[in-house]
């Protein structure tokens, strides 16, 4: 088979920073010069025997067969390969407080490039930085934004940021992958949130504990709030018995059939002896671990150490990580349960991804940094998108699935009752 190769520019670097170059990104153009036709069989012949360009000669638009499209677009964002289409002009800016959110100034703006890269589209992607959170530096930022004729943004804020902008109520279609909505008030119809909901986690996860429940958490403002979720959703559950008036303290309820602990962790905390060590309070309790991976590797291998005997070990998305495989025991996690909701992800954006060093199979802000690139692709060119996960009041809604950390990766949380049945 004959096959004209025009290879502009075939290889080139990625600059490990968050800002993106102004530079044109070369393509690369396959030609086919073979006169005969290629059906999916023969396509198929074409990648099992490794001539991956004359593939790609012959598959120049979508291909019927789903695993072949995969393969081709997956070639595709692998080469950079320059596409005929011409439509609506993607141009979409990123809102970066690098300062505040550090490596994710980065990370997210990779995953916005790689996204975009994959649907083998003419983009245009530019950042926009600042400095700090103030209602001063947003504003004058979404100005800028609109004077360069950007109308979708993403924006990874903080909470600050993100009420900020709420405040502000900019003229632009916005996108936070970082906040929930459940977590600020917003009537805006252009503002858009694709943040985890750990409210929702939290209280499918209390329907698993047993009293006494023992809270972890940190002292950041995630902490504190993932720990009062646990609170509230644990005491809301169905089996609750009436509050009766707590003799030491009138003001306060009490609670005749559930106990809760907490314990905040600090960031130099490396032993929990003092409240582990022959506390009968905590014996068979359940846990709830409302800590960055590091700590909840510490506190499980403690509670190992310390000989408790541990009902479950409850814990959201903030734990779902291959790094908690390697750095506590099969033991320490035995019976730990996990609330996840990246549950639906597309293996082309995945790899593209992983061109950029990129993850968003297990870092839930590129993953959903992925799904507000998906929408805003969408609303621009109405194609079908890639993640049809439902938008309801300007909220990605993502299901939430129960997962367990066996020896060598996550697994689907099965309770024995619903073996035994």
């Amino acid at each position: 088979m004959k096959i004209l190769f025009i290879l502009l520019f075939s290889l080139y670097s990625y600059a490990a920073s968050y800002k993106v170059s102004s530079i044109v990104l070369p393509r690369t153009y396959v030609q086919n010069l073979d006169p005969f036709e290629c059906d999916d069989r023969c396509l198929d012949e074409l990648v099992t025997h490794g001539q991956i360009f004359s593939f790609l000669a012959h598959a120049q638009g979508k291909i019927d067969d789903d695993k072949l499209n995969e393969k081709r677009m997956i070639y595709v964002s692998l080469f950079n390969l320059g596409s005929s289409f011409h439509g609506s002009r993607l141009r979409i800016a990123l809102l970066l407080p690098y300062k505040v959110i550090g490596r994710y100034a980065s990370s997210t703006t990779n995953a916005v490039f790689s996204y975009m890269l994959a649907k083998n589209r003419d983009f245009t992607i530019k950042s926009f930085q600042i400095e700090d959170e103030s209602i001063a530096s947003i504003h004058a930022a979404l100005i800028e934004i609109q004077q360069e004729h950007f109308y979708y943004v993403i924006a990874p804020l903080t909470h600050n940021g993100v009420q900020a902008v709420v405040d502000i109520d900019p003229d632009l279609n916005v996108y936070f992958p970082t906040i929930n909505k459940n977590e600020i008030t917003s009537t805006s119809t252009s503002l858009f949130f694709g943040g985890i909901d750990y409210k929702a986690q939290t209280e499918i996860l209390t329907r698993e504990a047993t009293s006494p429940m023992v809270i972890y958490y940190d002292k950041s403002k995630l902490g504190k709030r993932l720990r009062n979720y646990a609170k509230d959703a644990y005491y809301a559950t169905d089996d609750v018995k009436t509050p009766y008036v707590n003799a030491k303290n009138p003001t306060k309820k009490a609670y005749s059939d559930k106990r809760v602990l907490s314990y905040a962790v600090g960031k130099r905390t490396t032993n929990l002896e003092h409240h582990m060590k022959e506390n009968s309070r905590i014996q068979n309790a359940s846990f709830f671990l409302n800590t960055p991976i590091i700590k909840s590797g510490m506190v499980m291998s403690q509670l190992t150490l310390y000989d408790i005997n541990v009902t479950n070990i409850l814990s959201t998305q903030i734990n779902y990580d291959p790094l908690i495989l390697s750095i506590t025991q099969a033991k320490d996690r035995n019976n730990m349960i996990i609330a996840n909701s990246i549950e639906k992800n597309n293996n082309v954006l995945i790899e593209a991804n992983m061109l950029l060093n990129n993850d968003i199979v297990y870092d839930w802000i590129n993953y959903s940094t992925t799904v507000g690139s998906d929408y805003f692709f969408h609303l621009i060119t109405h194609d079908k998108r890639e993640y049809e996960l439902a938008m309801q009041d300007n909220q990605i809604i993502y299901p939430i699935s129960l997962v367990q950390p066996s020896y060598s990766r996550f697994v689907p949380f099965i309770r024995y009752d619903d073996l035994e049945e």
